[in-house]
């Protein structure tokens, strides 16, 4: 007798014998909200941050779904990655073979860019029952008429703001034109940007709605650290940090693919055996760049936000942002890198005086901050950025309780305002003093 509270849902006995064996005991918050949604055969839109159970919370009521018997798409699942889509795959393999019965096994399978399509299509005269992967991929074997997702009754667009980001919502556009009016369509992002509500509108009507705050913008593990540039070459700080930081395994964030380029090739001209991850990279060389992750063969990885959101890279000690992100909320993604399965994470940023703005908006969100300074090879604490700011509330408020206790006189004479502001520089002196005691 299973003894996890998944058993609240009406799944089969199959998918609570795979819960069991994923070592899952309750429902996460999104999972909670969105499963009931789900089985119910409703159109939904899932917002939560990443790493909250969002996977789990479509397929397990989608696999719960699946006929075996039925040799046609009954899922499709889209995700802007490879690596993403790989991943999703992998989980559907650990559930659905709890379902395995021979015959009666549910047949899963991933398309994704960089492979053999005319192999692929060969293979696809027996259609599968899921199909997961990335949209281009995707829509490439519906135009060639070797996937028939018109049978498919339910879609899934897994980190839908990256989707549009990357340009992918025309082919998701493709895909879902080709599948049946009454299709239950779910969407999981982070955010739902305004350019991602056209999209939404013309194939949800009225779906159900579920965001998930998150308890805390960032995990409560995470030590967010600010180093000012001051005059300093940016690449010299940076190699300097990571020599002084020793990560275990540090990811080196950038805005651009050209940038990242540019400060890999910089690191590796300094003797730093560094790994590099973005969009230009070939399926062959993003292959081997992933795998010689996981072996351990660098300590360095600098990337675009694609490796923030797109891939999960495991053991990440530290987090630095060569660059602050354009849009904010890649910093809480970034962030998210590190500090996972319970260990501690180190998120350093390389500031400039134009970055203040931005990193106001991150204190106002909840982001805790303490400066750093790389001092003879050293990290010391360093001056609060805002200490001038504090001085500044600091004066105000002297000013005002001054003038408030110097009240003005009933019967006013000539050169009263003057004696005022004698007596308030007197009360100010005096706060002053006290304030110092």
């Amino acid at each position: 007798m299973s003894t996890n509270k998944f058993d609240v849902y009406p799944f089969k006995s199959y998918i609570i014998s795979a819960i069991d064996e994923l070592g899952f005991h309750e429902p996460t918050e999104i999972q909670k909200k969105m499963i009931p949604t789900i089985m119910r055969g409703e159109s939904a839109i899932g917002q939560s941050q990443t790493g909250t159970g969002k996977t789990h919370a479509y397929l397990l009521p989608i696999l719960n779904e699946i006929n075996p018997d039925l040799d046609e798409v009954q899922a499709v699942i889209t995700a802007p990655t490879r690596e993403l889509s790989n991943q999703i795959y992998q989980e559907i393999l650990k559930i659905a073979k709890f379902a395995d019965s021979g015959e009666q096994s549910i047949k899963a399978r991933c398309y994704i860019g960089g492979t053999d399509k005319q192999r692929t299509i060969e293979k696809l005269k027996k259609q599968p029952h899921i199909v997961v992967g990335t949209p281009g991929r995707i829509n490439d074997l519906v135009k060639e008429q070797a996937l028939f997702v018109h049978t498919a009754s339910k879609l899934v667009v897994d980190e839908a703001d990256l989707m549009l980001d990357m340009g992918f919502l025309f082919d998701v556009d493709q895909i879902a034109a080709k599948m049946p009016k009454d299709l239950q369509i779910l969407v999981f992002s982070a955010t739902i940007p305004e350019k991602l509500k056209p999209f939404l509108k013309k194939y949800m009507e009225n779906p159900a709605y579920e965001h998930v705050q998150p308890k805390q913008i960032s995990a409560e593990n995470i030590e967010h650290v600010l180093v000012p540039l001051k005059s300093r070459q940016k690449i010299d700080l940076l190699h300097d940090l990571l020599i002084v930081y020793n990560p275990y395994l540090a990811i080196v964030f950038t805005n651009t693919k050209t940038m990242a380029d540019q400060v890999a090739d910089q690191l590796i001209e300094k003797g730093l055996k560094v790994g590099r991850i973005h969009g230009d990279l070939s399926p062959r060389e993003r292959t081997k760049v992933m795998k010689q992750i996981r072996n351990l063969d660098f300590q360095y990885i600098v990337a675009t936000d694609l490796a923030a959101r797109g891939i999960d890279i495991a053991g990440v000690s530290h987090v630095i942002n060569y660059e602050l992100p354009q849009d904010l909320d890649f910093y809480v993604h970034r962030v998210g890198r590190t500090a996972r399965a319970g260990y501690a994470g180190i998120a350093v940023t390389i500031y400039e005086p134009s970055d203040d703005d931005a990193l106001a908006r991150l204190e106002k969100i909840g982001i805790e901050f303490q400066t750093m300074d790389l001092q003879k090879g050293v990290l010391e604490q360093a001056t609060d950025r805002n200490r001038r700011k504090k001085r500044i509330k600091q004066t105000d408020e002297i000013e005002e309780k001054a003038r408030n206790l110097v009240k003005k006189p009933k019967k006013v004479k000539p050169g009263y305002k003057r004696k005022i502001n004698w007596k308030v520089e007197e009360m100010k002196k005096r706060e002053r003093r006290l304030k110092k005691r």
